[in-house]
């Protein structure tokens, strides 16, 4: 189809439903883990992509970012699709660039040149292994962006919390860059015994955190709707999960080819008076907070993601149920 084409198409959907577009979903299959089961997908689907690229973990929400898989990932993974009269019609992220001021206003054209964040939940049934992601500095030398993150643990989703309702974030107070140099080094003896330097907090239903790019952290498994930069860049530093080993190679992805082995470079990519923080909740964790009171109205909004450095933010809606949000 013609860009021309295109053009019409988006234009007359648009008019049709008042400025909203419909996408389909958008899932995400991940190597390391097992999927939680908690996104409302049948369970017959959950590996869906087969066995070998993994369960479906992560449900992307309109997206125009790439998924980084490694090699067989299919070119469009990631990628959010408008439907058109009950078909996938074309990506969000050629809409965007064809009309991207009547998608998004001419504000957000001109501020950022597109959708640049990117929003998912992501559900397993476990823990994610300790890693990080890299700032913007630390990536463009390979043409990527970097990922600051915001994390939010919806109540309606979160009654089965699963087998690990803790997340580890940073490095307790006294770690040393020899101390993580020696976890690095130990990668292919088992557990490299990283998480005995981190602290692990425990997950609440209802609240979140901010994690900018450089800190460790290793997600628990409740399930989190999860607001990001738009990469899907990442060092992995613990060495193996639940008993599973972990390849080298997801440590140094995201990391100039002459440096693959340079421990020196690999730990400076940790912030560390971040990761050390003696106070990092007090810094990093978020209550929500309301943004009126509007529950005589027949809802309740929330701020969940706040004091981002102006990066992104996010809002959670509750209609309440004898109310309709039509």
């Amino acid at each position: 189809m013609r860009n021309l084409e295109r053009t019409k198409l988006l234009r007359q959907a648009l008019e049709k439903d008042k400025g909203i577009l419909r996408l389909a979903p958008t899932w995400v299959p991940r190597q390391l883990l097992a999927p939680g089961g908690r996104l409302k997908l049948d369970r017959r689907d959950l590996y869906a992509f087969g066995a070998d690229r993994g369960g479906i973990e992560e449900r992307w929400l309109a997206s125009t970012i790439n998924a980084d898989n490694g090699p067989g990932t299919p070119a469009d993974e990631g990628l959010s699709y408008i439907v058109i009269d009950g078909k996938k019609a074309i990506l969000l992220k050629e809409a965007i660039g064809l009309e991207g001021e009547a998608i998004l206003g001419k504000e957000i054209m001109e501020k950022y040149g597109g959708w640049d964040v990117l929003a998912k939940f992501f559900d397993i049934s476990g823990a994610i292994p300790h890693h990080l992601h890299q700032s913007d500095e630390q990536v463009k030398p390979l043409g990527k962006r970097g990922k600051p993150e915001a994390y939010y643990f919806s109540q309606q989703l979160n009654l089965v919390e699963n087998r690990f309702p803790y997340t580890f974030f940073g490095l307790q107070p006294g770690t040393t860059k020899e101390d993580i140099k020696r976890c690095l080094k130990r990668w292919n003896e088992g557990d490299n015994g990283i998480l005995t330097y981190c602290q692990a907090y425990k997950l609440q239903p209802g609240t979140g955190w901010f994690v900018p790019p450089c800190i460790l952290h290793a997600p628990g498994s409740l399930v989190t709707y999860e607001i990001q930069g738009p990469s899907d860049v990442l060092a992995m530093f613990q060495s193996m999960a639940e008993g599973r080993p972990i390849p080298r190679d997801v440590l140094v992805h995201d990391i100039p080819e002459d440096r693959h082995y340079d421990l020196d470079f690999i730990v400076d990519l940790i912030d560390w008076p971040g990761n050390l923080d003696e106070h990092f909740k007090e810094g990093h964790y978020r209550r929500p907070m309301p943004v009126a009171n509007t529950k005589a109205e027949g809802y309740q909004e929330n701020w969940i993601a706040y004091d981002t450095d102006d990066i992104f933010s996010a809002r959670e809606l509750t209609v309440f149920s004898d109310r309709s949000g039509f």
